[in-house]
Order: C-alpha cells, then sequence, then structure tokens
C-alpha cells in the first residue's frame, strides 16, 4: 500500500471521541467524506439513507449531534467511517463513553454490523469483556509488543505468559515446583502438593506458576476426597445476582479467587470467617514459566 495515496487507501477509522462536526447534521457528518471524494449528489444522499438504516438511526438525518445520545453519537461515527466502504475499519476504543449496559447492547450491534458488510475490524480495547465478546482473533500486546495472538478461547483458556493469564479474565496464581510424575499427573509441591494433567515435559525442581481460572474451582463445606482437595478460609465474598465470587486462602497463605453460580446468604447475616475445602480437576490447570 506504500505506493497508493492516503486518501485513496480502502482504510478508515472511528475516533474514541466520535469527532463530529457539532455544525453539521447528522446526514451531512455522514457524507462528508462522500463529498470531499466528489460523489455525484444523488449516489451521497442513497448512501448516506442505507447507512443511517444499517445503524438504526432512520428519520435522523437532519438532526444535529448536540441533540443525540451518547449511543446515537457513536452509531453517527461508526456510519461516517463506513461511508466510503473500506475493507479495514480501525477502531480506537469505540464504546468507552457508552455507560455499562448501553455498551453491552451495542457490541452486538458492532458484531451484526461486522457480518452484513464483510468489513475486517480492527478495536482496540482495553476491556477484556468487550475484546472477548467482540472478535475471532484477539492480539494481546505488552509494552508496545504483540506477545500473544489467537481466538479469545485460546486467550482465555491457553494463555502463554503471566501477563497474559492475569491481563484476560479474572485467574489466581500458585508458585510450585516439578516434584515427579505419575502417569497420568505431573505431581508440584508448593505449599501443598498439586495433581497436574498437561503432555508438557519438565524437569525436576523446575520452579513454575500454576494459573486456575475462578469459575474452574469448586468450594465445599465438608472434603470430598477429590484429587487437588485442601482447606480454605473464605475471607471475603461479593455477590454478582447471577452467582457469587468468594476469596480464600489456603495453605502457606495461598490466596484464590472462585466464582460459583449460586446464591450466598447477604454479609450481614453470614459468619466470618468461614471454611470450607476447594477442589479442581488436573486438567484445569494453566501451567506458565516463572
Amino acid at each position: 500500500m506504500a505506493h497508493v495515496d492516503p486518501a485513496d487507501r480502502p482504510v478508515n477509522i472511528m475516533f474514541q471521541n466520535y469527532a463530529l462536526f457539532p455544525h453539521m447534521s447528522v446526514s451531512n457528518n455522514i457524507g462528508y467524506g462522500l463529498k470531499r471524494a466528489s460523489l455525484p449528489n444523488n449516489e451521497i444522499k442513497s448512501r448516506v439513507n442505507e447507512l443511517l438504516e444499517l445503524v438504526h438511526l432512520n428519520g435522523m438525518g437532519e438532526r444535529k449531534p448536540s441533540t443525540l445520545s451518547g449511543g446515537q453519537r457513536q452509531r453517527v461515527a461508526l456510519a461516517r467511517a463506513l461511508a466510503r466502504r473500506p475493507k479495514l475499519l480501525l477502531l480506537d476504543e469505540p464504546l468507552a463513553a457508552l455507560d455499562k449496559k448501553l455498551r453491552s447492547e451495542t457490541q452486538f450491534e458492532l458484531c451484526k454490523i461486522q457480518e452484513q458488510l464483510g468489513t475486517t475490524f480492527v478495536v482496540v480495547t482495553h476491556d477484556q469483556e468487550e475484546a472477548m465478546t467482540l472478535s475471532t482473533r484477539i492480539g494481546v500486546m505488552n509494552n508496545g509488543k504483540l506477545v500473544q495472538l489467537g481466538t479469545p478461547n485460546e486467550i482465555y483458556e491457553q494463555p502463554q505468559t503471566t501477563f497474559v493469564a492475569d491481563f484476560v479474565g479474572e485467574i489466581s496464581f500458585i508458585e510450585v515446583t516439578v516434584k515427579e510424575q505419575k502417569e497420568p499427573y505431573w505431581l508440584m509441591q508448593g505449599a501443598v502438593p498439586i495433581h497436574v494433567s498437561t503432555g508438557a515435559k519438565f524437569r525436576i525442581n523446575q520452579k513454575v506458576n500454576l494459573a486456575l481460572r475462578p469459575e474452574k474451582i469448586s468450594l465445599t463445606s465438608k472434603p470430598t476426597g477429590k484429587i487437588n482437595e485442601f482447606p480454605v478460609e473464605i475471607t471475603d465474598w461479593a455477590f454478582y445476582g447471577a452467582g457469587t465470587q468468594y476469596r480464600v486462602v489456603g495453605p502457606g497463605g495461598i490466596n484464590l479467587k472462585l466464582y460459583e453460580s449460586h446464591n450466598l446468604p447477604s454479609k450481614s447475616n453470614a459468619r466470618q470467617p468461614e471454611t470450607g475445602f476447594i477442589n479442581f480437576s488436573p486438567d484445569s490447570i494453566i501451567i506458565l514459566e516463572r
């Protein structure tokens, strides 16, 4: 593309602050790039109407940006960025200015629009949930370097570094040393012995980090006899409606977070500290270099 003039490249950008022209109507904002490209007026009008319908702003073409809600301004900016039918659209924190509920709704709208048009969207976001919802592939950057590229499932379930594991979603780490291989498991020793199921090869006495997602850990009031089980003290919890997140401390001061999709009485009615037992499958453990 180096030999193509920037104005002629099939690439556009949607800015984080939307950058709408306040003195122009919605239609004129959307059609601005088309007018600069000297398209015929009837084609501009046709394409603007098509985009207004695409972003569900029918009948709002004559309004000014100041009369619109945040979500509506966001859709005007998206329509303007799509007006010249780019093959690649760069979106810089496109949903950052929206409240949580509207942001969640707009995520699905963006996906639907992308599927309809077939345009490649490259979205910059610091919101991990947003990245998971919007993308078919995610690139995680650290200090300006791309440290992992993969599908949302690969990034979440198979992070390649401690940074990626910690940056994407909730996770807990346990520092351990490799002790021995006991088929089909590797035995790791930290504050407690932990069995890990993996095809990876380790050196005896190699130091590694074990990582666990909150939903992979089960909490019980009594021991079950399952593998990788040990007692914990429940230090805190938070009720999220669909479930409860717990913070627990195990032997040797191991700090873990776990999530269970069942209700718990409010803190005012519960005794503290509570104790219990946790267990997790050898298959659910992510192993990372330390």
